[in-house]
């Protein structure tokens, strides 16, 4: 029974490496190849479960199930052939002559096998079983095993040549076929001379252990760069977004967020707020004195460059808030954190900072108007801003009272 015990653990081992293919079918979802290539393992368990049992009936001497059994195994055998042919094409992924007649020799193989299956049940031109239940192999069987040692040995040169020249992915491919040829052609050999061990099975086991080898690595590899490559393309969308949003956020002549990117944090602080969940804050919101004024006096530019200056003021002070330019002359802080603990003396500095400039007849003045959120009150970012917005005007016109105060007094 040593030659059903061989074949048995031929199977076993293959259904040990290969459990995932065969039993999960999410590994093969989508993926044609891998279709293809577990139903080929289905087919090489089929041929050890047909080869085991032609151990058992020859070493019972049972001729009817030994003639059946070995008629079910060349079936068996050609069917490998077939969609071992078909698995290449597949895996190689080729349109070549090479692939055209893997096709046709794997069909023409089949075809002939079934063909010398029946016509073997009238006369013996494959196989015979005599009366003391021994096989002997005829003619067409050795021609049969001549065409599959033939067939593997191109398989085998063709990728061999192909590999110096392959790309990366498909020498591995070629690889993977090669190996796999130039075992079941050197066990078919040895088949050749001794055809009662079940050196077929053995050349299967070890071709198989290759396949599971390379096929499922390189494809966990493939899987893997695929992978990377997603991730870079996604990174790369990432950055792309981030650009544009950018774009669309940042106000172009002073770099600060724009009236869009206001909008968005105004509707977020409204959802923050009636949820009762929004963190204190406050509002301050600068407007820049006499920009009209140096628009008509001195041209468009340098109105910009006076926005420009005044921006940079607003951002050094409130350094830890974001800054929203909002309209042509008009900002807004939103004091959270440091900023808001930090609120009356940085309004207070503010202030006084103007009320210098004012004094010396600076041209750059800016008025400021701040307001704290209130949870019981305030039902809305806007009604903190409305305030903030007030407090704003309020010190826009003592500012000006104050200038035209000074001009008096000089």
């Amino acid at each position: 029974m040593y030659y059903t015990s061989i074949v048995l653990l031929a199977a076993a081992i293959l259904l040990i490496e290969n459990h995932d293919i065969l039993f999960d079918g999410s590994t093969t979802r989508n993926i044609p190849v891998r279709k293809i290539y577990r139903n080929f393992l289905f087919i090489v368990l089929i041929y050890y479960a047909v080869d085991a049992l032609w151990g058992v009936f020859d070493s019972l001497h049972l001729i009817a199930l030994l003639f059946a059994d070995t008629t079910i195994y060349f079936v068996a055998l050609a069917s490998g052939v077939l969609f071992w042919t078909r698995f290449v094409i597949a895996y190689l992924s080729e349109e070549n002559a090479f692939s055209r007649f893997l096709f046709y020799a794997g069909h023409i193989f089949f075809a002939a096998v079934l063909a010398l299956v029946i016509l073997n049940c009238f006369s013996p031109l494959l196989f015979w079983i005599d009366e003391d239940g021994s096989y002997h192999a005829s003619v067409a069987r050795y021609a049969l095993l001549l065409a599959q040692i033939l067939l593997f040995l191109l398989s085998t040169v063709y990728t061999f040549r192909g590999m110096p020249q392959a790309q990366d992915s498909l020498r591995k491919r070629y690889r993977t076929v090669c190996l796999f040829g130039l075992v079941m052609a050197i066990f078919l050999s040895f088949q050749w001379s001794y055809p009662l061990l079940p050196l077929y099975t053995i050349g299967y086991m070890l071709g198989t252990s290759l396949l599971h080898t390379f096929v499922i690595i390189d494809a966990k590899d493939e899987y893997k760069k695929g992978l990377e490559d997603a991730l870079q393309r996604e990174q790369s969308h990432h950055s792309e977004l981030k650009a544009a949003w950018n774009v669309a956020y940042t106000d172009s002549l002073t770099g600060l967020k724009n009236k869009l990117a206001y909008i968005e944090t105004e509707e977020q602080k409204d959802v923050l707020i009636a949820n009762h969940s929004a963190p204190p804050f406050a509002v301050a919101v600068f407007d820049l004195n006499d920009l009209k004024a140096i628009n008509d006096c001195f041209g468009h530019k340098a109105g910009d460059q006076y926005i420009i200056r005044a921006s940079r003021v607003i951002c050094d002070h409130f350094k830890h808030s974001p800054i929203f330019r909002i309209g042509g002359d008009e900002f807004v802080a939103l004091l959270e954190g440091r900023d808001y603990e930090d609120r009356d003396a940085l309004q207070h500095s503010f202030d006084n900072m103007m009320d210098e400039a004012n004094r010396q007849r600076n041209t750059l003045i800016i008025s400021m108007g701040m307001s704290e959120y209130d949870e019981q009150e305030d039902h809305t970012f806007h009604h903190v801003f409305s305030r903030a917005d007030h407090e704003m005007y309020l010190r826009k016109r003592h500012l000006k009272r104050q200038a035209e105060n000074n001009q008096l007094q000089v």
